[in-house]
């Protein structure tokens, strides 16, 4: 490489080449501004709507208090059932029993009235790939399947556990006001008087207890896939029960299948 030099004889180094002009950012021209994806490429969808995320906390709060006021009622722990606690535990535990059902009915409007992942048909099969998929999702919890299926709202063993619980919740109160009935309690004791002469208040009482552990298994079992599948999926499953929103590409949103490229080109416009 030859040196240029001037005229006194000074060599003058070469020069480095121009850095190229930095590319100015065009809006979308149709009519919208161009959607932002976050900075690895995802992009929001709204998945759970306001009311099933309340009903979803006011239910789990209705399980604790109601396991923890039911187990003393059975077994006193901790405070002697002197005096009126007693009462005051059975009063919170019926209270906290008609929070749960009226939860129960505003989840179950919206089984009619709700968007496609809180609708009934993302929780009884309606394709083949629907039914199908409890099996691949049990056998990734299993570690016998490596991919997990792709999905946007409730996969289908979660969402048949979900079935399951809501029937063990069904039992129970019916079991819980039929046993409340016995103390001449409405609406247990004109209603539901016929559990109690078909089955007897012992049965009863079995049958209510035994629905408590399945549902605090089932409860313990969604906390554990949660954050396992949040873990590894990274689409702030378990931030979505607060906010609404996931964060997937725009390929698993596609892929997925409860989606499509109607969700995916919503998604993209809510940036």
């Amino acid at each position: 490489m030859t040196v240029a030099s001037d005229p006194v004889g000074v060599a003058i180094p070469p020069q480095a080449p121009a850095e190229p002009a930095a590319a100015v950012a065009v809006p979308a021209a149709h009519g919208h501004a161009e959607a932002k994806p976050e900075p690895d490429g995802r992009f929001r969808v709204y998945v759970w709507q306001i009311p099933v995320r309340i009903t979803h906390w006011v239910t789990a709060t209705a399980i604790v208090v109601l396991s923890i006021t039911g187990g003393y009622i059975a077994d006193p722990f901790i405070i002697p059932p002197g005096g009126s606690v007693m009462t005051n535990v059975r009063f919170i535990h019926i209270v906290f029993a008609i929070v749960l059902v009226v939860s129960g009915l505003v989840r179950a409007i919206y089984l009619l009235v709700g968007n496609r992942y809180a609708r009934w048909s993302a929780f009884i099969p309606t394709t083949m790939r629907q039914a199908t998929e409890i099996l691949r999702q049990a056998g990734f919890y299993a570690f016998i399947v490596k991919e997990i299926p792709r999905i946007i709202g409730h996969n289908q063993l979660a969402a048949a556990a979900y079935l399951g619980l809501w029937l063990l919740l069904l039992l129970e109160t019916l079991t819980g006001f039929a046993l409340d009935g016995l103390l001449g309690s409405e609406p247990g004791a004109t209603a539901l008087w016929w559990p109690r002469a078909i089955f007897g208040p012992q049965l009863i009482r079995m049958v209510h207890h035994a629905a408590m552990y399945l549902i605090l298994a089932i409860a313990l079992f969604h906390v554990y896939s949660s954050v396992l599948v949040d873990s590894l999926e990274r689409n702030g499953l378990l931030a979505s029960i607060f906010s609404g929103y996931k964060y997937m590409t725009r390929e698993e949103i596609v892929l997925a299948r409860d989606g499509d490229e109607g969700v995916a080109d919503e998604a993209e416009r809510m940036g």
